[in-house]
């Protein structure tokens, strides 16, 4: 038996319980992995609260790095001693060990902690399918994330940086305006003080943005679309604030001929030669040095209700990995 996070209903972080579980043998297509690190990610809140609902009871967590510990049958160029990583799969990653799908396992190369991979698989992930799939940023164009001070803006500002944009990011406080700005942000916009929609005109010169990556949601959704020029995109891949709600699709054209896009990680890595692609640009920007992966903050894995209060309360920065 091993230690977990479970809960029965959902709520705030109060509902998170660490339990007992039986973890069996790997069946066919299967691996049983020992964590050694545990990522936190937003989409584990809603998951928690209900805002994406799911069976209950549940376990929780989709982003982890660890030792595989036994193969089951049929399992090919895996074995017993690797060290992997995943994003995706089914829910439980909060959890001392457990069976993973072997197809959704990727090695880890040497060079890069367990800490690291936990804290970069998922969030790096969807920063690369944000500018090299969903819009892949070109040499000279400037674009605006959201949260940018945050584990996937942080990585989104270093990897547009590269790609050769000028990156403008809403933050909250001075604090995280000046780290997004360490991390290749060129206009942190403290948003609480300032009107991003004003500030994107004026640094445009009134030619708006070709895209704007919005992982907040209700409060950002349609100043977003504001910011955005004619045939521009708003790439809507997340709601920290909250769910948008109906959207009247006449607000697009009216706004220009806009384009929006409600992405997920996982159909980007459906498939296993997605995935490899995706985790390998990945890994080579991290290995360069061109993205740098921040682990702001640890907690026991026991404690992550206490996590969850503090990304919620939005006191973390970069990423946050529990430790098992």
């Amino acid at each position: 038996m091993v230690q977990a996070i479970r809960f029965a209903r959902t709520g705030g972080p109060e509902v998170l319980e660490w339990q007992g579980v039986e973890v069996g043998k790997p069946g066919p297509g299967q691996v049983r992995l020992r964590h050694n690190a545990v990522g936190l990610n937003y989409i584990d809140t809603y998951q928690r609260s209900g805002l994406y609902p799911m069976p209950m009871p549940s376990g929780l967590g989709s982003e982890a790095a660890g030792i595989i510990e036994e193969v089951g049958p049929g399992v090919a160029g895996l074995k017993p001693g690797d060290r992997v990583a995943y994003a995706g799969g089914p829910l439980g990653a909060y959890s001392e060990a457990r069976v993973m799908p072997a197809d959704r396992l990727v090695p880890v190369p040497g060079g890069i902690t367990d800490q690291q991979a936990a804290a970069m698989m998922l969030k790096g992930m969807t920063a690369w399918y944000l500018v090299r799939r969903t819009h892949p940023i070109k040499r000279g164009e400037t674009i605006l994330i959201h949260a940018a001070a945050g584990g996937v803006g942080l990585i989104v500002c270093q990897w547009a940086k590269h790609l050769g944009a000028t990156v403008i990011g809403t933050v909250g406080d001075e604090e995280k305006a000046a780290l997004a700005k360490r991390n290749g942000c060129d206009h942190p916009i403290l948003y609480k003080q300032e009107d991003f929609v004003a500030r994107v005109n004026e640094l445009t010169q009134g030619r708006k943005l070709p895209v704007v990556y919005d992982s907040v949601g209700k409060d950002t959704f349609y100043k977003s679309l504001d910011c955005l020029a004619p045939l521009g995109l708003m790439v809507s891949f997340g709601q920290s604030s909250g769910a948008i709600g109906p959207v009247d699709i006449g607000i697009l054209s009216a706004k220009g001929s806009l384009f929006l896009t409600r992405p997920t990680l996982n159909t980007y890595t459906a498939s296993r030669e997605d995935l490899l692609t995706a985790a390998r640009e990945l890994f080579e920007v991290v290995q360069s040095g061109v993205v740098k992966i921040a682990v702001n903050q640890t907690y026991p894995l026991r404690e992550a209700a206490r996590a969850h209060h503090d990304l919620e309360g939005r006191k973390t920065t970069g990423s946050t990995v529990f430790t098992v």
